[in-house]
């Protein structure tokens, strides 16, 4: 069984360019998103619309955690499990989400993760969880810090349908960063944090 629909990827990999140009989405530091080999990807988060974002300008697949419920929304549900996201329950330590992950990272792929754990209000940030640094721990991989700004202009928290060409989508990815194994896994998760927003 395929990991994430491969024809589905390609496919929008040919017309994601259509939806760059609808976002208005700038980009700084692409080239610092591995083009192979397991790595993760962690970014602030802000809007239902930062996995796409994201999607749309990597040069690979970036696999993402996604919390359970979203699996039972029709049409929704169907969509993420075509695009290889990861269930987690969200209300306690989710074993099984953090060793498929594991898996997926030691197979070569990118796994996306929002260390906040939740959507931020707007310009804001949310003091990051542990999940973040317990992946990077454990998986021994490079963490790329990646800064979104703009999607919550879009469609922030509340709103129940987005708000195209409001305002332009800013992405900045940061260099690649490792961190020797350590069970503290709030430190990893506080130095990356740190990094997203500085960027």
């Amino acid at each position: 069984m395929d990991i994430y629909s491969k024809r589905g990827y390609r496919l929008f990999f040919k017309i994601r360019p259509i939806f760059k140009s609808l976002l208005r989405i700038n980009v700084e530091g692409l080239e610092n998103i591995p083009q192979k080999g397991g790595c993760i990807i962690a970014a602030n988060h802000r809007s239902h619309l930062d996995p796409f974002v994201l999607n749309t300008i990597s040069p690979r697949p970036i696999l993402f955690m996604a919390k359970k419920e979203l699996f039972e929304v029709p049409v929704l549900g169907w969509f993420i499990r075509k695009a290889g996201a990861i269930p987690v329950n969200r209300n306690k330590r989710d074993i099984n989400a953090l060793k498929r992950s594991l898996e997926l990272i030691k197979s070569g792929e990118c796994i996306g993760i929002f260390p906040e754990g939740t959507r931020a209000k707007p310009k804001e940030f949310k003091k990051p969880q542990n999940g973040v640094g317990l992946l990077v721990s454990r998986s021994n991989v490079p963490v790329i810090p990646v800064k979104i700004e703009g999607t919550d202009d879009i469609f922030p928290v509340g709103s129940k349908f987005p708000k195209f060409f409001k305002a332009p989508i800013s992405i900045k990815i940061g260099k690649p960063l490792t961190f020797r194994k350590t069970n503290d896994y709030s430190y990893i998760s506080n130095e990356v944090m740190e990094i997203i927003k500085s960027l």
